[in-house]
């Protein structure tokens, strides 16, 4: 298996049929054998039935995975990743904020060697947004980067934590995720503050992006739990 991609979703019956054909097409037209790993985060909607139903091809391996009760990203992202068998591994947000074909770029970081994990990052000059975030949402998020610098000390070379396009070799895929305690959105912070603690390497690189107007996070609705799992996140860490 060259590559799977894990797709989180809670509540995205309206947008999930475009990312499973839009994934499958992306490993089709590369000539990858891979896998599509739907995780349905206790969804209302019909999302799970949805994604099964697409179409794909023979070729693509189709794992659609129901969680009955909603538990949060983090742990959705890890769900999907522990069922993952590729030699490399990737997770995408639902609604193709950004291309899949944008991928071919982390993976060849990955197979040369430049990198064990390759983040898409909306932040660097290369980068081409399409439709940016709303003013409040972009206080928030420099809110945030200040935040997670100052408070658990990520990397000031790494300008987009929370950018929901990340591959990475599998193994080291497989061994983060399985540490991870996250349920929520600062999994992301949690992965890179252990990814660092192993010593493995990480780089950015640019993507094409498109705001998702309904995005499910909203940094100023949730800034008191954000911050109380940054504190989790730093006591696990310095425990271990």
């Amino acid at each position: 298996m060259d590559l799977s991609i894990v797709i989180p979703a809670y509540n995205e019956g309206a947008k999930i049929a475009r990312d499973v054909k839009a994934a499958a097409e992306f490993l089709q037209d590369n000539n990858l054998q891979g896998e599509i790993i739907v995780v349905d985060d206790g969804s209302t909607d019909r999302t799970s039935e949805i994604a099964r139903k697409v179409n794909v091809p023979a070729s693509v391996k189709r794992n659609v995975i129901r969680q009955e009760q909603h538990r949060g990203k983090g742990y959705a992202v890890r769900t999907g990743i522990s069922q993952t068998s590729g030699k490399y591994v990737m997770f995408a947000d639902s609604g193709l904020c950004v291309p899949y074909s944008n991928a071919q770029l982390g993976l060849e970081m990955l197979k040369d060697g430049s990198c064990d994990i390759a983040h898409g990052s909306r932040k660097l000059s290369e980068s081409d947004i399409l439709r940016d975030q709303p003013w409040r949402r972009r206080v928030s998020s420099k809110f945030f980067k200040w935040l997670t610098k100052r408070f658990v000390q990520i990397p000031a070379e790494l300008s987009d934590t929370q950018c929901g396009f990340k591959l990475y070799k599998g193994d080291v895929a497989r061994k983060l995720y399985s540490q991870c305690i996250s349920d929520g959105f600062m999994f992301d912070v949690e992965i890179i503050l252990r990814a660092q603690k192993e010593g493995y390497r990480i780089k950015e690189f640019p993507i094409e992006w498109t705001c998702d107007l309904d995005s499910r996070l909203s940094l100023t609705r949730v800034s008191w739990p954000v911050f109380w799992e940054l504190r989790v996140i730093k006591r696990a860490l310095s425990d271990n």
